[in-house]
C-alpha cells in the first residue's frame, strides 16, 4: 500500500590478509568474483604519465568510495595480492591502501570502461572507512563549500534498498510526528509482524493475478515492512546483503 509508506520515500568478516584484527566491518565474506588475468592490462589506455584513474566501489551496495590513480605496477600488485594498491601522485610512490591506517581494500572484482581508460574496482572496505578524513566515502559534500568530512559525513549514494533502510533507521533514531514508519516501530513486533503477514498475502495474490506492475508494487511494500522489522531488531540491511553475497557460488541445494 504505497500511500502508507510515503514518509519513507526519498527525493566484512574477513579483513584482507595482512589487515590487523578488528578493522573489518564484521560482515561475512562472500565468494569473490574472479579477477581478470593480468594480461588484460595490455588493453588499457594509460595516460602520458603511465597512469589510469580507478574508481573504488563498494562490493555490496555499489556506493562509490573513492577515486585514485594506478600505474601498471599498482594494478599488477592489486591482482597478485588481492589487496588494492594505487599510485600516489603527491608522494610519487606505490600506495598500498590501508597499510598505515588499517583501512585495507580487498579486491572483489575489476572492470574497465568502454574507452579502456578508467578502471572500476569492486572492493570490500575494511573498517567501512575509505576517506583519509574518516568518512566512509570521499564523496560526501554537496554544499557551496567543502566540509571537513569525518565519521559524521553524509553517506555516499547507494542502491535504492540501502537508501530506504537509511530513511527507516533515521525515523527509528529521530521519530517524526505522523510518520507511518514510527507508528509501526511504536507498535513493536505485534504491529510490524502483522503487517508483514498482510503484505505477504497481498504479494502472493498479486503473483497469482500475474500483473507485473502489481507484483512489483506489493514486493516493494513487503521489502519496506521487512526493513522496518530489521531496524526494530537492530539488524542492518548491509548484514542481509553480506549474507546474500556469501551464498554466491555456494553448493547447490538438492
Amino acid at each position: 500500500m504505497p500511500s502508507q509508506i510515503s514518509d519513507a520515500q526519498y527525493g566484512a568478516s574477513g579483513a584482507p590478509s595482512g589487515a590487523p584484527s578488528g578493522v573489518s566491518s564484521g560482515a561475512p565474506s562472500g565468494a569473490p568474483s574472479p579477477l581478470p588475468d593480468p594480461a588484460f592490462a595490455a588493453a588499457l589506455r594509460f595516460n602520458e604519465a603511465g597512469l589510469i584513474p580507478a574508481v573504488a566501489q563498494d562490493w555490496l551496495d555499489g556506493a562509490v568510495l573513492m577515486v585514485a590513480w594506478m600505474n601498471r605496477e599498482a594494478l599488477e600488485c592489486s591482482l597478485a595480492t588481492g589487496e588494492v594498491h594505487y599510485w600516489s601522485r603527491s608522494r610519487q610512490e606505490q600506495w598500498h591502501k590501508g597499510a598505515s591506517s588499517g583501512h585495507y581494500q580487498k579486491l572483489r572484482g575489476l572492470r574497465y570502461d568502454c574507452d579502456a581508460d578508467v578502471l572500476l574496482l569492486s572492493v570490500e572496505q575494511a573498517g567501512e572507512v575509505a576517506c583519509h578524513t574518516g568518512a566512509r566515502s570521499c564523496f560526501y559534500d554537496q554544499g557551496p563549500s567543502p566540509s571537513g568530512g569525518g565519521p559524521g559525513a553524509a553517506p555516499p549514494p547507494a542502491d535504492a534498498c540501502t537508501e530506504l533502510m537509511r530513511v527507516i533507521e533515521a525515523r527509528r533514531d529521530q521519530p517524526e510526528p505522523g510518520s507511518y514508519t514510527n507508528k509501526l516501530l511504536e507498535g513493536g513486533d505485534n504491529r510490524i509482524l502483522k503487517k508483514i503477514g498482510e503484505e505477504c498475502a497481498e504479494f502472493v495474490m498479486a503473483c497469482k493475478d500475474g500483473d507485473p506492475s502489481e507484483i512489483a508494487g506489493e514486493a516493494a511494500d513487503l521489502v519496506f515492512h521487512l526493513q522496518v522489522a530489521l531496524a526494530h531488531h537492530g539488524v542492518g540491511w548491509r548484514q542481509v546483503q553480506a549474507v546474500l553475497a556469501a551464498r554466491r557460488g555456494a553448493p547447490r541445494r538438492e
